[in-house]
């Protein structure tokens, strides 16, 4: 029998309703057998999610404020939704792990203990509501002394344990130290834990539950009514994200990736959608021109010509030593024979820019050095783009059309993405001519 795992976020386990819609998914495949979820999220717009209302704990009792009746609205909340599922004291003690964690808080528990209690709450809530094993993350999952995430050992120690269950749910977010100190993923952690358990217990499908159908062709907030994207390969995935599209967290995506896991998003409150698939590589016959478009603000552009800049040895480990030492890292760096734009984000380079243009006047001679500011990069994606002739015809086609001045065009050698500068005032006009030359019947 075909084995999933099934994480499902904080929209999905916010109160009882969510809890019994993600009862309702998991019973009707059996082939789901292990279960990872996230701290309860926001049930309306003006709530606050789970996590954020214990670090807000920690905060005040850092700083010697009230924390009781914060701590209360956190264990209310957990009551509640144990209390309408008919969760007895005989299947969880709540109090019990309340005054645990409370005891541990006033012991002068971390930050990421605190935070990571949420998931725990909600895991040892959802194990008792399915009726099944409850594995605590901080014993299987792993971190060095220094914080950093022992791949290998965790998925050897996971292996073997989950061998023991027939069905269990893992809180998501967190592990532990060789201390026993409990240190947390970054937000958004819970999608590397339910990667790393897929990995453990080599799923034929890592499903991850939100509360959208998967991803869009484009941003719905510019694009109206964007295409649902079917299939994506984690290479596309990965050029989306880096540009600003509101994907998976990158490090969810190792470690299912490395064992050829494909991962489906789905919806919680819509199950029946099939979502979309992310695989090593995407059906052929599936394939558009473009799968998606995505793009961010907020770039400046060092656009330099120096006459034989080609034959100059040197000359690119010099711009990339000034950068260094300027502690600025660059997104992108197109370059002609006698040209080289070097693209960077505004909020890295704060106030630096200055001390960057004399250092590369100073340190490179340039004939000409202009600087762009206030410059939106925007990539269009697809492997269908590979070897069709005619695409970067029609992508500045469409922007000619609407007037749009292009600053920059990059491509990676991979010929999946095409990026290019604009202006920033002109960045959403451009996402939609982009889309629209692509997606029109």
């Amino acid at each position: 029998m075909s084995v999933k795992v099934a994480k499902f976020g904080g929209s999905s386990v916010a109160d009882t309703i969510q809890f019994t819609k993600v009862r309702d998914i998991v019973f009707s495949d059996p082939a789901r057998k292990f279960v990872v979820v996230s701290a309860p999220g926001k049930r309306f717009n003006q709530d606050t999610k789970m996590t954020d209302l214990l670090l807000l704990c920690h905060t005040h009792l850092m700083n010697h404020l009230p924390w009781d009746q914060l701590f209360q609205v956190v264990c209310d909340r957990f009551s509640a939704i144990a209390f309408t599922l008919e969760i007895g004291q005989d299947k969880l003690d709540l109090q019990s792990e309340y005054q645990r964690i409370k005891a541990a808080m006033e012991d002068g528990a971390g930050s990421d203990y605190i935070a990571s209690r949420g998931e725990y709450l909600s895991a040892r809530l959802m194990a008792a509501f399915l009726g099944w094993d409850f594995i605590d993350a901080a014993d299987v999952i792993k971190f060095d002394a220094r914080g950093k995430f022992l791949a290998e050992e965790t998925n050897s120690i996971l292996s073997e344990e989950l061998k023991k269950h027939k069905n269990a749910v893992i809180p998501g977010f967190y592990g532990a130290m060789p201390d026993g100190k409990i240190k947390t993923f970054s937000r958004g952690g819970s999608d590397i834990s339910g990667a790393i358990v897929a990995r453990a217990a080599n799923a034929d499908v890592y499903e991850n539950w939100t509360d959208v159908h998967g991803f869009l062709t484009a941003d719905p907030r510019i694009v109206d009514d964007p295409q649902p994207i079917k299939y994506i390969s984690y290479q596309e995935l990965r050029e989306l994200s880096y540009m600003g599209a509101n994907v998976m967290h990158e490090d969810a995506i190792f470690p299912v990736k490395e064992a050829g896991i494909p991962i489906n998003i789905r919806n919680t409150n819509d199950p029946e959608h099939p979502g979309t698939f992310i695989l090593a590589e995407t059906p052929e016959d599936s394939r558009g021109v473009i799968t998606g478009i995505a793009g961010s603000k907020n770039f400046t552009v060092i656009a330099m010509h120096k006459y034989m800049m080609n034959s100059e040895r040197g000359f690119m480990k010099r711009v990339f030593s000034i950068l260094d030492s300027n502690d600025v890292s660059f997104e992108h760096m197109p370059t002609g024979i006698d040209t080289l734009s070097v693209v960077l984000d505004n909020d890295m380079v704060g106030n630096k820019l200055p001390d960057i243009v004399e250092d590369i006047k100073r340190t490179l001679e340039p004939d000409s050095l202009d600087i762009y500011d206030d410059i939106a990069m925007i990539a269009t994606v697809g492997q269908g783009m590979t070897y069709r002739p005619g695409v970067a015809a029609k992508l500045f086609g469409a922007l000619a059309e609407q007037g749009i001045n292009i600053r920059m065009i990059d491509q990676g050698s991979s010929e999946i993405n095409i990026i290019v500068g604009v202006a920033g005032s002109d960045f959403e006009k451009a996402i939609r001519a982009i889309y629209n030359a692509f997606n029109q019947e």
